[in-house]
């Protein structure tokens, strides 16, 4: 990279990404002359995104350190269940400022699901002890797959009314409506990204930062996958990656899956799947989150459902496991307890090769129900402050 290719935005991925925090080392990483190198500064410190403070001193002056300043936006953060919503207002460290979780049934459709969650936006900003003009974006998870450049949901076999559905548009429209327009000019900026995906995200990010290939397998209502490889989120060509729920089983062709399709994996190894099961049986029980509650409770047949979906899942796993090689493979969503677990492990470990599972860590999630919500977040923030969509931003923000 030569000095005059390093704009204000890619100064910031140096001074976020801690390798240089101070005039001199941004002098050293970059090749830019100390003048440039203030000029660059100046616009990041008039858009408020920077804070400096004094370092250590070795005897001499103690030179300033420059960081960035977490504190100065918030995003909102909002994670869609089949049956409930979790929203939070986020510093831009991370920390939740504010969060709201409801019962909200997604199949009533967008309009009325996304105007809900706009509703209760103004008492969680003031919540949070924040103005709406500190507010900088939106992120969105929702458990179907997504098509990344246009924010809409492709055929989702759980959401029925969304498919192709202009959700950050919409999203943007009911922002203005409750809250008002962001601090920036023009419409709050949304993104919009499967569950599965951001709940992987946060994860790799929290606990395995330094895992370059993590896979997160969600089994809720349905079953997906997100992979994180070299610390981006593996999409496919149009979002369609991860999603395994709808793998075929040969020896289950009677099984009918909420996708129009006959022995999907989610057919009969999902929380719905085993909610249906248990129900048939004389136990009614809803959904996957019932499930849970049945074996949290220690329910016998609950538990031999959920290994003997353990196994499913497992056989498919195996596949995924030697394609991509991960060094961590998470299990996490309502069916995510020991009785499950054991049974991928026992079918995961029985089909892949010793080779490919030698170095593979399964583990439960850890971020638990906020993964996704801590997810959303994590992705406006990570695009935000791109070096691309920074300095876009600052060209906005200039005089």
């Amino acid at each position: 990279m030569t000095s005059h290719q390093v704009s204000a935005g890619e100064l910031l991925q140096f001074i976020r990404g801690g390798r240089a925090n101070t005039r001199a080392d941004l002098q050293r990483v970059t090749g830019l002359s100390r003048s440039t190198v203030g000029q660059r500064l100046d616009l990041l410190n008039r858009a408020g995104w920077l804070r400096h403070t004094t370092g250590t001193s070795t005897g001499g002056r103690p030179c300033e350190q420059i960081e960035f300043d977490p504190g100065h936006a918030s995003v909102i953060a909002v994670d869609l269940e089949t049956r409930h919503v979790r929203v939070a207002v986020v510093d831009l460290a991370g920390t939740i400022l504010a969060e709201h979780t409801g019962n909200l049934d997604i199949t009533q459709g967008p309009d009325q699901v996304l105007d809900r969650v706009a509703g209760c936006l103004p008492d969680l900003i003031g919540a949070a002890g924040i103005t709406p003009a500190a507010v900088c974006g939106i992120g969105l998870s929702v458990p179907g797959p997504v098509h990344w450049e246009t924010a809409r949901v492709v055929q989702p076999p759980i959401m029925p009314g969304w498919d192709q559905y202009p959700i950050r548009e919409r999203l943007q429209e009911v922002y203005a409506a409750h809250v008002g327009e962001s601090g920036e000019a023009g419409p709050i900026p949304v993104f919009v990204d499967n569950d599965a995906n951001l709940m992987a995200l946060a994860e790799q990010q929290a606990h395995y930062p330094d895992c370059a290939s993590f896979a997160l397998v969600k089994v809720s209502t349905g079953i997906g996958a997100g992979v994180v490889i070299g610390h981006d989120v593996y999409r496919g060509i149009d979002g369609g990656a991860g999603d395994i729920g709808h793998i075929r089983l040969h020896d289950h062709p009677d099984a009918l899956c909420m996708c129009g399709s006959y022995g999907c994996l989610a057919a009969v190894a999902s929380g719905r799947a085993l909610a249906r099961a248990l129900s048939e049986q004389g136990l009614p029980t809803a959904s996957g989150s019932d499930v849970r509650r049945l074996l949290a409770d220690g329910n016998p047949e609950a538990i031999r459902l959920a290994r003997q979906a353990g196994h499913l899942v497992g056989a498919v796993l195996a596949t995924v496991v030697t394609l991509l090689n991960p060094g961590v493979l998470m299990i996490a969503g309502d069916l995510a307890g020991i009785p499950f677990t054991t049974g991928v492990r026992e079918v995961l470990y029985q089909r892949a090769m010793p080779r490919t599972t030698a170095n593979l860590n399964i583990v439960s999630s850890q971020l638990g129900d906020r993964a996704g919500l801590v997810g959303a977040a994590a992705m406006v923030v990570r695009l935000l402050y791109s070096s691309d969509h920074a300095d876009d931003r600052l060209s906005r923000l200039s005089p």
